[in-house]
């Protein structure tokens, strides 16, 4: 295995982070981390939301290390130092939704090779979690999941609903889908806005640790999604929610104050899961585990005691 460039100074995570270029089914590379720990009751995947790379989350990774788990994440394709897809680097994209199955196919291969201990379970915030969703139905080896401000539906106006649908969806055979959607620009959303504006987390500091890594790492900086990656996830999040939740035990964190992502899908979702809990984190913005420190131990005690419960000896 090749290794690939880690920032251990700004992911602020456990010590002996590591990371791997990995190569995956169609050719494309991405960049795989691990956070490696001695006796440790499981690993957890975790999959980040869009725009995120696998430094951003080093104090998530040392909070479920505190709690006994080691963690492995990744920088999809399109994102962090991974293969971007699109010819302007600035543009989130991707060729179809379910590309994103051949990177987790390829993660949960290396963390097979490097040995780290099972059971797995799955963290999925954001687009990852609308990921980790889709790999849930394709027989991802995890023993539960936890799900953290889960894309299962994108909050917007509901006059706008049918304009994005219906833009989105000519852009294809009109030839201009590798356009920026609506409202997106090359910039980072966290390079372009100040904390007092920020949708994201209500604690200066982990806003702050966010923005200091960009600055640091402009490589990981990247701006808003192509018309052509918002079709393909509404198209993919339309699938998804007319399916049966999956048999597995699932706990579900959704802040007050959510502005991204669609809570009605995630309530709607949850309703109907068997053995699935949703838990709403009051005056929390989309990053819950980036949240004030009283906020990220209610989510990570939660998570680990979730996930000790599937792990459990059977007396």
């Amino acid at each position: 295995m090749e290794q690939a460039p880690f920032f251990a100074d700004i992911a602020d995570g456990p010590d002996g982070g590591v990371a791997h270029w990995l190569r995956c089914a169609d050719g494309h590379r991405i960049r795989v981390g691990h956070w490696s720990l001695k006796s440790a009751k499981g690993t957890v995947l975790l999959f980040p939301g869009r725009t995120e790379y696998i430094e951003k989350y080093g104090r998530a990774a040392r909070d479920l290390a505190q709690r006994g788990y080691a963690t492995l994440t990744i920088d999809w394709r399109g994102q962090g130092i991974a293969d971007r897809v699109h010819d302007n680097p600035a543009v989130g994209h991707v060729g179809r939704f379910e590309d994103y199955q051949l990177d987790v196919q390829a993660a949960v291969a290396h963390a097979r090779q490097l040995g780290l201990p099972e059971p797995f379970h799955l963290i999925g915030h954001s687009m990852g979690g609308c990921i980790g969703l889709r790999s849930l139905y394709e027989d991802l080896p995890v023993a539960s999941a936890c799900f953290s401000a889960p894309m299962w539906g994108i909050q917007m106006a509901t006059a706008l609903r049918p304009l994005a649908w219906g833009l989105s969806t000519v852009s294809r055979p009109l030839g201009f889908s590798n356009a920026f959607a609506p409202g997106q620009v090359s910039e980072s959303y966290i390079e372009r806005v100040d904390f007092s504006e920020n949708t994201l987390t209500s604690d200066p500091n982990m806003f702050a640790y966010m923005k200091a890594q960009l600055i640091a790492h402009p490589e990981f900086s990247l701006g808003g999604a192509s018309l052509h990656w918002l079709n393909e996830s509404l198209r993919e999040m339309r699938g998804l929610s007319q399916r049966a939740a999956p048999k597995l035990p699932c706990i579900t964190f959704l802040g007050s104050e959510e502005s991204i992502v669609d809570p009605t899908r995630i309530h709607q979702r949850m309703r109907k899961w068997a053995h699935g809990e949703l838990v709403v984190i009051p005056n929390a913005r989309h990053e819950v585990m980036m949240e004030k420190t009283a906020t990220r131990q209610i989510v990570f005690d939660k998570t680990c005691a979730h996930f000790d419960a599937q792990t459990a000896p059977v007396s």
